[in-house]
C-alpha cells in the first residue's frame, strides 16, 4: 500500500487527504495546531462559504492570482462537486447573494464534523500538534519527514501548508521555507484581502461608518486603476469592507512597487453631475434660510457632513441661499470623487488570503504535481494562488486537493 503523507489540515490538504485514501493509500495528515481546519472555522464569519454557485469561467475571473492555472482543477472539481461532496457528507447547504454557498445550518463547525468523520471512516491518521520541522528528499525526491526527533517514511508527499495569513491558524510560512529548500520558487508574497490605512485623519471620526451602494476607484500616479461598486466601511486606521478587500490585491502590488496609490469614493454613482447638482438645489430650497451642516442630513450621513464640507471648502455655518454655482460645483466634486491617499495595507496576518507562493509554472495544473520534485504535490495557499471573496478561494481548494490526493495515490512511478 503506497504511504501518502499530507502537511497542512486546511481545506486542501483534508480533501487531499480523503482523495488519496479514497484510492487506496495509508495516509497519514500532518497539522500542526491542536485541531485541524481552524482557519475553515472562520471563513464567512464562522458560517464557512463552502463554495460559489458560479460556472467555471466566473470562477476563475474571480481568481486573479493565476485563475487560469485552475481550469483542469475546476473541470475535474466543479462548485456542483463540492456541493455533492458535502452533501453526501451529510451537509445540507444553500445559495446566497452573489452565489455563495453556505451550509444550510450556518456552522463551520458541522462542515469540520462532517470531514473528521469522513476521515476517521477512511482510516487516515490524522497527527495534531505535529509539525513537520523538515521535509527529508534524495536525488529531487522527498523519502520522508521529520517531525519532533521522529522520521517518517512516505512514498509521497502533498504540501498544503497555507500562506501567511491568519498565523494564529498555523499559516506561518512553514511551507514556503520547505519549497525553497527543495528548489522551488517562491513569488513575492503579499497581503491580499486586506484592509487599507489612508494618510487622511479624518477617517477616525468615520469610525465605524458602511457606506452602502457607493463606487470607489483606485488610482495609481493619477490613473484609474480598477473600480468596484458596492459597500465600505471607515474605521481608524482607513477603510474595509468588501469591495475595499477586491481592490487590495492590485493596491498591495502598486504599493509594493513604489506608486502613488489613491481612493475615490462616488458617494452617489446613481446621479450624474446633473442631477446631483438638481438634488441639491431641491434640498436647498427645502432648508432655505439653514446653515449648510444643516442642510445635507438627508443626502449624506450626519458624520460625513463636515468633512465633505471642508474639503469642499466650505464652510458649515453658511446658510444655504448663499451657496454659488461654483461652490455647489465643489460639493458635486467631492460627493462625487472624495480622496483618500492609501499609504500601505494592513500587515498579512490581517489579511484574508495571501498573494504570491510556489510559482504555478512550476506545478502540473493537471496533477499538483511539482515539476521539480518527483513526488511532490502543492494544493491550496502555498501555491500562488489568490482570490476575490465569495468562496472562490475554497473552490480552489477543494479543486486542487482532489486532484492531488487522486493523482498521487494512482501515479504508478513512485
Amino acid at each position: 500500500m503506497k504511504k501518502i503523507f499530507v502537511i497542512g489540515g486546511g481545506a486542501s490538504g483534508i480533501i487531499s487527504a480523503v482523495r488519496a485514501a479514497e484510492n487506496g493509500s495509508k495516509v497519514i495528515l500532518f497539522e500542526k495546531m491542536p485541531q485541524i481546519g481552524r482557519k475553515l472555522r472562520i471563513t464567512g464569519k464562522g458560517r464557512c462559504n463552502l463554495t460559489n454557485a458560479a460556472d467555471i469561467a466566473e470562477i476563475v475571473k474571480n481568481i486573479p492570482g493565476n485563475g487560469k492555472f485552475l481550469f483542469s482543477a475546476l473541470k475535474n472539481f466543479s462548485s456542483a462537486d463540492t456541493v455533492n461532496f458535502f452533501e453526501n457528507l451529510g451537509v445540507k447547504t444553500k445559495i446566497e447573494r452573489g452565489g455563495r454557498i453556505f451550509p444550510q445550518s450556518d456552522d463551520a463547525t458541522e462542515v469540520i464534523d462532517a470531514l473528521l468523520r469522513r476521515l476517521a471512516i477512511l482510516g487516515v491518521e490524522v497527527k495534531t500538534n505535529s509539525p513537520v520541522k523538515e521535509i527529508l528528499a534524495e536525488n529531487k525526491k522527498i523519502v520522508g519527514v521529520l517531525v519532533g526527533e521522529k522520521i517518517f517514511k512516505c512514498d509521497a508527499l502533498i504540501l498544503a501548508t497555507g500562506g501567511l495569513s491568519y498565523p494564529a491558524t498555523g499559516s506561518t510560512g512553514d511551507g514556503f521555507k520547505f519549497a525553497r529548500r527543495l528548489g522551488h520558487k517562491i513569488t513575492e508574497i503579499l497581503p491580499s484581502l486586506v484592509p487599507l490605512e489612508t494618510e487622511e485623519d479624518f477617517v477616525r471620526d468615520l469610525q465605524g461608518l458602511s457606506l452602502k451602494n457607493v463606487r470607489v476607484k483606485l488610482l495609481s500616479d493619477g490613473k484609474r486603476v480598477a473600480e468596484e461598486f458596492g459597500e465600505m466601511l471607515f474605521t481608524h486606521f482607513g477603510v474595509s469592507g468588501p469591495i475595499i478587500l477586491t481592490l487590495s490585491r492590485q493596491a498591495a502590488k502598486l504599493l509594493n512597487d513604489g506608486r502613488f496609490v489613491e481612493l475615490e469614493i462616488n458617494l452617489k454613482p446613481a446621479l450624474t453631475p446633473e442631477k446631483l447638482d438638481a438634488r441639491l438645489l431641491r434640498d436647498f430650497e427645502k432648508f432655505r434660510g439653514k446653515i449648510l451642516k444643516n442642510s445635507l442630513v438627508e443626502l449624506l450621513p450626519s458624520k460625513l457632513i463636515p468633512i465633505i464640507l471642508d474639503l469642499a471648502y466650505l464652510s458649515e455655518e453658511k446658510r444655504v441661499d448663499s451657496v454659488t454655482a461654483v461652490e455647489r460645483r465643489r460639493l458635486i466634486e467631492i460627493l462625487r470623487g472624495l480622496p483618500l491617499t492609501i499609504t500601505k495595507t494592513r500587515p498579512i496576518d490581517e489579511a484574508i488570503v495571501t498573494s504570491g507562493g510556489i510559482s504555478t509554472k512550476e506545478i502540473d495544473p493537471r496533477t499538483m504535481h511539482s515539476k521539480i520534485v518527483e513526488n511532490l504535490f502543492i494544493v491550496g495557499e502555498v501555491a500562488d494562488i489568490d482570490g476575490f471573496t465569495g468562496g472562490f478561494n475554497l473552490q480552489a481548494a477543494w479543486a486542487m486537493g482532489n486532484l492531488a490526493g487522486t493523482a498521487a495515490s494512482l501515479t504508478e512511478n513512485f
